[in-house]
């Protein structure tokens, strides 16, 4: 009986043991595989350029189908959604303004936005030269809650901190008494593109310069594996207009303009 009895306990036991072990293996296989994520990190836009002024003669001129009110914080982008929230930057005063892309339209290439008089004047932007800095900004509640008018506390008080050096990260804003103006010396390159070889960017040089008749299109070697094509200097906005709308026609699009 004894014999019987531990036959039947060292069975059970086994059987403990086997059930424990295969719950213990699948426990830690379950621990250890994990998923790999296919979501991919979004992009924010950014991009710098020169912006169209809104007024109402554009819109009768069907340079831009869409109407603004120049008395308000509005602003028009070729391909950011509405109410994509956005930064807008005067690199040459750091003056900002957060606020909310209004309306999608099409008007002219050579801009990179369609911004008021309202948003002209909080940046103080040069009218002859607009150049200025777009940037995507995360949505969150700050964000949405945030109204553009706290735009006018935030300048009083950091025009009493004002830096040394102009940065797009840069929050804060100048002095007016040390703001930077665009002058005679501020020079403009419209970049055409990057070639991994010298001689691919030497063969477009050629073409572009028959075919557009311009002179000033020239090649800075950045390392040994980069060769950036660029026309340019140009001396203000308006010397650059018809050397962009011909590249532009020829089928060169989302074309960047610096400021030396």
């Amino acid at each position: 009986m004894y014999s019987i009895k531990y036959d039947k306990t060292m069975k059970l036991n086994k059987i403990k043991l086997l059930v424990f072990l295969c719950f213990f293996i699948t426990s830690c296989a379950d621990y250890h595989v994990q998923k790999k994520s296919t979501k991919k990190e979004k992009k924010y836009f950014t991009s710098s350029g020169f912006a169209l002024i809104y007024d109402d003669q554009i819109y009768k001129q069907k340079i831009v189908n869409k109407k603004l009110s120049n008395d308000e914080v509005m602003v028009i982008h070729s391909s950011l959604k509405r109410n994509t929230p956005i930064k807008i930057i005067n690199p040459t005063n750091s003056n900002f303004i957060e606020t909310k892309i209004s309306k999608t339209a099409s008007y002219p290439k050579i801009f990179s936005v369609v911004i008021t008089e309202k948003i002209a004047t909080i940046l103080d932007l040069d009218k002859n030269n607009p150049y200025l800095e777009i940037i995507e900004v995360k949505k969150n509640k700050k964000f949405i809650a945030k109204k553009t008018n706290t735009f006018e506390e935030e300048r009083n008080v950091s025009e009493k901190a004002p830096v040394d050096e102009i940065k797009i990260n840069d929050l804060t804003v100048e002095k007016k008494s040390k703001k930077k103006k665009l002058t005679s010396e501020s020079k403009f390159i419209i970049l055409i593109s990057d070639f991994y070889y010298l001689d691919s960017a030497s063969n477009l040089k050629n073409e572009l310069i028959q075919k557009i008749q311009a002179d000033n299109i020239s090649i800075k070697k950045i390392n040994n594996k980069k060769y950036r094509l660029f026309a340019g200097p140009f001396k203000n906005f308006n010397s650059l207009k018809t050397t962009y709308i011909s590249l532009n026609n020829l089928g060169f699009e989302n074309l960047n303009i610096y400021k030396e």
